[in-house]
């Protein structure tokens, strides 16, 4: 499971307030959310962004109030995943169960740029700079988070019975 794309970096302390309006969250469903990712940080992110690309931020991504509607919003607009330096919890656990990868790794976010082409491995944890020529080691996922992903997330899982928590 690999993810290529370009990167649009911000800052410390993403919150979800950002992510998604709350004006917004009058609809649950991923398509209209994604229509309004990012807009109060970013007005022109969505101009910006082409499927696949990936978002890279600071410490504290994803802090602010427990709503879903946050890494729902990301996904659907086309975001291969997010890395940064850290995450809140509950948007790394509500990230998790959609099936939306996130990685941390200080190291990648101190030298990656907008616009530098990324790769990354979520099996390894290996995120490579196609454009710096770099490569930084993130924690890879374990094979019962990389199976949530790869069925789009936990409750697909679950809905298929397709749990495997990595051990026989």
């Amino acid at each position: 499971m690999k993810a290529v794309g370009d990167v649009l970096k911000y800052g410390d302390n993403i919150d979800t307030d950002v992510i998604i309006p709350a004006r917004y969250l009058n609809s649950s469903e991923a398509e209209e959310l994604a229509k309004h990712c990012m807009e109060d940080l970013d007005i022109d992110f969505l101009k910006k962004l082409k499927k696949g690309d990936i978002v890279v931020g600071g410490q504290n991504f994803g802090c602010g109030s427990s709503r879903e509607h946050a890494p729902i919003a990301i996904k659907a607009a086309g975001v291969s995943c997010v890395i940064a330096k850290s995450f809140a919890r509950i948007f790394y656990r509500n990230s998790i169960n959609i099936g939306f990868p996130i990685l941390e790794c200080e190291e990648a976010v101190e030298e990656v740029q907008t616009g530098h082409k990324l790769e990354v491995d979520f099996k390894s944890g290996v995120i490579k700079n196609l454009t710096l020529g770099k490569e930084y080691k993130a924690q890879p996922f374990p094979e019962f988070i990389i199976n949530i992903m790869d069925n789009n997330g936990l409750i697909e899982c679950v809905k298929g019975n397709k749990i495997n928590w990595g051990h026989n």
